[in-house]
């Protein structure tokens, strides 16, 4: 079985001409604001829209050359040596939130800005800020969290944590591991859909063609599976598998085959 890798493609983009003078002034800019202590919460989170608009920036223009970083993941690395995950949530606000919406920014936190971008990406241009940015100053973070799990998947599951320990050396690869998937599947994904998208791409692989009683779970695996597929995509499976499907003899052949025996 194909995972789901096969479906990312990769086109190799056309390397910009580096801007010294600007690249020195954008990655003064990160340094300045990772390195800013003692301000107030709201400061705080405007802040890091700004941050995520420089971060764009950096990546677009490929400024982290002017390190000699092997890549745009290897710069973030060393600002973000905890996570990267955060440095994408705030490129992902000022990518996907509109001018307006990042306005109000002061009274929602980055952390609810970034369950915005998700809904804001996926709506385009039905996106109500106005009625999106009132739940967010309304709500509490977990329950706003909620309604927009609800408002992209068209369900609201019971939710459950799951606390298990790791290795620092492990941790890495995770979370490499869950960011390719998150640009697969789309930044509108949760991080447990992503990982559930990983463990379901080793569960089809590990449970195919072995008759051992896991039928039932393989074919469990196989429907979450299908739901990561975009609706194009998942058009294109089922063209795939009727066209693969054996055609059935009509009963004008049956009787011929029957007398012939």
């Amino acid at each position: 079985m194909v995972g789901l890798t096969s479906f990312l493609t990769k086109e190799r983009a056309s390397v910009p001409r580096l801007n010294s003078q600007r690249a020195r002034f954008v990655l003064g800019k990160i340094d300045e604001i990772l390195a800013w202590q003692n301000t107030t919460d709201n400061e705080r989170d405007t802040r890091f829209v700004e941050l995520g608009r420089y971060l764009c920036e950096v990546r677009a223009g490929q400024y982290w050359r002017l390190e000699h970083s092997a890549s745009f993941d290897d710069f973030l690395t060393r600002r973000f040596p905890e996570s990267r995950r955060k440095a994408y949530y705030l490129m992902s606000i000022h990518e996907n939130l509109p001018r307006p919406t990042r306005q109000h920014l002061r009274q929602i936190g980055w952390s609810k800005a970034a369950e915005l971008a998700k809904v804001a990406r996926r709506d385009g241009e039905r996106f109500e800020s106005a009625t999106w940015v009132h739940k967010a100053r309304s709500m509490p973070k977990q329950r706003f969290k909620d309604e927009v799990e609800k408002h992209l998947t068209g369900t609201s599951e019971p939710t459950d944590l799951i606390y298990f320990k790791l290795f620092r050396t492990q941790v890495p690869i995770i979370e490499q591991a869950i960011e390719t998937a998150a640009r697969m599947l789309g930044s509108d994904r949760s991080r447990g859909y992503c990982l559930e998208m990983i463990c379901a791409d080793f569960l089809a692989g590990a449970l195919a063609g072995n008759d051992d009683g896991n039928s039932e779970l393989f074919l469990l695996t196989l429907r979450r599976y299908f739901q990561f597929l975009t609706s194009q995509q998942q058009t294109q499976f089922l063209e795939e598998q009727i066209a693969l499907r054996p055609t059935e003899p009509s009963s004008a052949e049956s009787k011929r085959s029957r007398s012939t025996a």
